[in-house]
């Protein structure tokens, strides 16, 4: 791409230089080398915007795979579960930021992890990498929940000391100078067991809300206590004990979501009412996943004016284990659809 903008400078000089046309100053004379000239920059630029504009799609094709492979579609349905997740990225133009987020179907019962790695964007790409990575093995490989959390806080120190040697050699791994010192990531672990028993571990990740349609209190905090610090600043307690939250019977729904919902501010510095649009959403209505999405993403980038500042994610799950009809407006991949 630099050779082409060379040979048109090489050659508009030596066209000044040697071409007996270019020495003479009539009006006619320069008219003519001006409209030479336009002609041959016109389609330097045009073949440059071509080139710029092949290497964009090959970018996009290539972050369309990373995308696949690190947040990777969710079944419609899995283990008697309706899933869908949705996710709006902060940084312009990307497809994956700084959330983290899977469900997988264990012998222990479905297991989430939903987290959020500090920052957004493409810088936080491979702490998203490296905690689901670890989370897709350890869910099927660990009985207790608390044991697939030691896995996740080991594999995440792990890629902060790779890091820190990586990107900042002359630094200590202890050394508080160090800027990857305070990087962390919130996490909640959730395993959904076969009577719609939930038990959880939140290391300062918020809390799921529980959808009742019908209910008095349609939406409602699926909460466990205090919450553990993040992966990262400090080590977990040497005790870890899943908390029961709560059930979510058949034809209920769970929606997990990132604190960029929750901190989004609309023009005057409000935030956005999360559980107030949630009732909306479902008081009477069956709670359909991807419906719930919709309706709660279009309600806060009406409530921001424009895009988030900070990368917002959600995902939401209805428990068909009693064998709730499909609603309408679902998709059915029948290879994944389980119902116990």
């Amino acid at each position: 791409m630099i050779g082409l903008p060379a040979l048109w400078g090489a050659a508009a000089i030596t066209y000044k230089l040697t071409c007996p046309l270019a020495q003479q100053n009539s009006l006619c004379v320069r008219l003519v080398s001006s409209a030479v000239f336009f002609v041959v920059g016109s389609g330097l630029m045009l073949h440059v915007r071509h080139s710029l504009m092949r290497e964009l799609r090959d970018i996009t094709a290539v972050a369309g795979a990373a995308q696949s492979v690190l947040l990777r579609p969710l079944p419609p349905r899995l283990d008697g579960l309706a899933l869908a997740a949705g996710r709006l990225c902060a940084d312009r133009g990307a497809s994956i930021g700084g959330d983290l987020y899977d469900v997988v179907a264990t012998d222990h019962g479905v297991r989430v992890v939903m987290g959020d790695v500090r920052g957004h964007g493409l810088g936080a790409l491979a702490t998203v990498g490296a905690v689901l990575g670890s989370f897709r093995e350890a869910a099927h490989d660990e009985d207790g929940l608390d044991r697939v959390l030691r896995r996740l806080e080991r594999t995440h120190a792990r890629h902060l000391r790779q890091r820190s040697r990586d990107e900042t050699p002359a630094a200590g791994e202890g050394d508080a100078e160090n800027p990857l010192a305070e990087d962390f990531v919130t996490v909640l672990l959730l395993e959904i067991r076969a009577d719609g028993a939930v038990y959880a571990l939140n290391c300062g990740h918020p809390w799921p809300y529980r959808l009742r349609p019908g209910a008095a209190r349609c939406v409602e905090p699926l909460t466990g206590g205090d919450p553990l610090p993040p992966l990262g600043p400090f080590p977990l307690p040497a005790e870890l004990a899943p908390v029961r939250c709560g059930r979510v019977l058949p034809g209920q729904g769970l929606l997990l979501h990132t604190d960029g919902i929750e901190d989004a501010r609309d023009a005057h510095g409000r935030f956005f009412p999360l559980q107030a649009e949630l009732t909306k959403a479902v008081r009477r209505r069956t709670v359909v996943p991807e419906a719930v999405i919709s309706a709660v993403y279009d309600r806060l980038l009406s409530h921001t004016g424009g895009p988030p500042s900070d990368d917002a994610t959600l995902l939401v799950l209805r428990n068909d284990r009693g064998r709730v009809p499909l609603q309408h407006g679902e998709s059915v991949v029948r290879t994944a659809h389980t119902v116990v």
